[in-house]
């Protein structure tokens, strides 16, 4: 038999899709995921990794991330961010349009990590801040379904931001339209919830089941409950709620309140982008690390951000199946406490915190990269600046020389709570 390539021996495998959770080593070969086993014949692997006393999870699926670096106000490049989080599969949120895709496309091939993307029903994307659906002539139907049809491989579903700012006085003619392109495509919409008008109740009360609400523990979606009615009439029946943390798009006194009725999350993600990889976010490990401050398990956290997600949009990713993609995660699980807060300020103390110290794609270990600075048009606030400013040291002194602990995993950058 072929020798495996690649062996991470001795971790706590976290993979709740493939039915691995316990001690397993995990076997890579030609970039695959070759064996699971408790303890696998090392002794003519190509390489051995001792990760004794960390977890090991699928690549990290990161439902909700704007990563059109250098094509619009929001994107970024994930390359520097992902070989320090864990996160290997990326799906961008509505960054693209029909006019937009191909250069969203060239750019995704030129990167390391995988990428996925909802298609915006506005056929110029996210290239401003806002407004992308005020005119209805950039919310052509027939022309997002035939960029859909053309580009399987890449779209895997349908972006309508819904909020006043962005519809103007169009209303939910833009939903509408890319519902229509959903169905016409067999593919899911997410839709973004924010400032009315258009009513909350009458957005959500359009979806379908399978169908995501976005930024669904925001303040928007407490209304003038604890938990929005229609959302949680959504809810059961089967429209499906991504947490989308961005940079206002999540409470914790409203997902307390969501939790306490059993409204749990179908998919914990980032919404990383221009302005929130600054703070609050950061990462999505760290937002991982703000559920188990809310009572969340670290394998329900994972699960949500692994299996879930990939199984949203039919992604070949979030498993640690035999003949998987050999993407995957080291994290050390930190014991607090830790103070995290959320979009508002409001804290919470979280038990541990997920500090990721490997990720591979494909079986090949992601190396060091630094950030681009932040562009001239994003405002940072003291704190965000001074984050940006210690991290970018910690990591720079990293590049210089690489901290190596004994058992040869790198030790990463610290991570911030402000």
């Amino acid at each position: 038999m072929t020798p495996l390539d690649l062996v991470l021996t001795g971790g706590h495998v976290v993979d709740v899709g493939g039915g691995h959770v316990g001690a397993f080593d995990v076997g890579v070969r030609h970039g695959k995921i070759a064996a699971v086993a408790p303890a696998l014949d090392v002794s003519a692997a190509r390489e051995v990794v001792d990760v004794r006393g960390r977890i090991v999870t699928p690549g990290l699926v990161d439902l909700h991330t704007h990563v059109h670096a250098g094509g619009g106000y929001w994107g970024i490049d994930p390359d520097p961010i992902a070989w320090c989080t864990g996160v290997t599969t990326w799906v961008d949120a509505g960054s693209a349009g029909a006019y937009t895709l191909g250069a969203f496309r060239a750019a995704a091939a030129r990167g390391r990590v995988r990428i996925a993307a909802f298609l915006n029903i506005s056929a110029v994307g996210l290239s401003g801040r806002t407004g992308e659906a005020r005119d209805l002539a950039h919310c052509d139907v027939d022309l997002a379904v035939s960029t859909i049809v053309a580009n399987r491989d890449l779209v895997r579903g349908v972006k309508v931001r819904m909020d006043r700012e962005t519809v103007g006085d169009n209303g939910l003619e833009p939903l509408r339209r890319g519902l229509t392109v959903a169905e016409a495509c067999g593919v899911p919409l997410m839709v973004h919830i924010g400032t009315s008008p258009p009513e909350l109740t009458d957005v959500v009360s359009l979806l379908r089941p399978g169908d995501l609400v976005t930024h669904c523990a925001s303040a928007i979606a407490a209304g003038s409950s604890p938990a929005h009615p229609a959302l949680v009439d959504a809810y059961r029946r089967g429209v499906l709620f991504d947490l989308g943390h961005g940079s206002g798009g999540f409470a914790f006194d409203v997902l307390d309140a969501q939790l306490a009725l059993g409204l749990i999350p179908h998919t914990l993600s980032s919404d990383l982008h221009a302005r929130s990889v600054y703070g609050p976010v950061f990462d999505l490990p760290t937002t991982l690390t703000k559920l188990l401050a809310l009572g969340l398990s670290l394998e329900d956290v994972i699960a949500r951000a692994t299996v879930h997600p990939a199984r949203v949009l039919g992604l070949p990713a979030g498993t640690l199946t035999v003949g998987a993609p050999a993407d995957l995660a080291v994290f050390t699980l930190r014991d607090g406490p830790f103070e995290v807060v959320d979009a508002h300020q409001q804290r919470r103390i979280a038990p541990h915190r997920l500090v990721n110290d490997a990720t591979y794609v494909g079986g090949r270990l992601l190396t060091p990269r630094l950030p681009e600075p932040p562009p001239a048009w994003i405002p940072l606030t003291p704190a965000q600046r001074q984050a940006l400013h210690d991290r970018t040291n910690a990591l720079r002194a990293l590049l210089r020389e690489p901290l190596v602990g004994a058992d040869g995993l790198s030790e990463q950058f610290p991570r911030y709570s402000v």
